[in-house]
């Protein structure tokens, strides 16, 4: 059994396809516009041969609470190789303002830096 794509609601449809490109070398699929659900669009991305992610939007999105208390996914851990990537991960995410926490060695043993997306959701990066 493998997860055969992941969901994300996004405000900002093409930011967010954009930022899974430019971090993760992502692949983008023709946007769907859907005929019966006014509003509605989407992108697949792919990452590699296994990762997908249905990127999604419509009308009347809110926003997530800044201090990511609400029940619900509270992460998404994206395995990027060795240190030395998360380390260049992490300096770019600096670069461009959304890291969110440098790299370093959590009490469970991953290398691990946060990024967060154009919706504010929590990206660790690990080795």
């Amino acid at each position: 059994m493998k997860v055969a794509h992941m969901a994300l609601w996004t405000r900002d449809l093409e930011q967010q396809a954009q930022f899974w490109v430019t971090f993760f070398d992502a692949k983008i699929n023709e946007k769907y516009c859907s005929k019966t659900n006014p509003g509605f669009e989407s992108y697949f991305v792919t990452i590699g041969e296994d990762i997908a992610i249905e990127l999604m939007t419509k009308p009347g999105l809110t926003q997530r609470t800044p201090d990511n208390n609400t029940s619900g996914w509270a992460h998404l851990a994206m395995s990027v190789g060795g240190r030395e990537n998360v380390d260049v991960m992490a300096t770019l995410a600096k670069e461009q303002g959304i890291l969110v926490s440098d790299p370093r060695t959590t009490g469970d043993g991953y290398y691990e830096a946060v990024i967060q997306d154009p919706d504010g959701n929590l990206i660790e990066i690990v080795a």
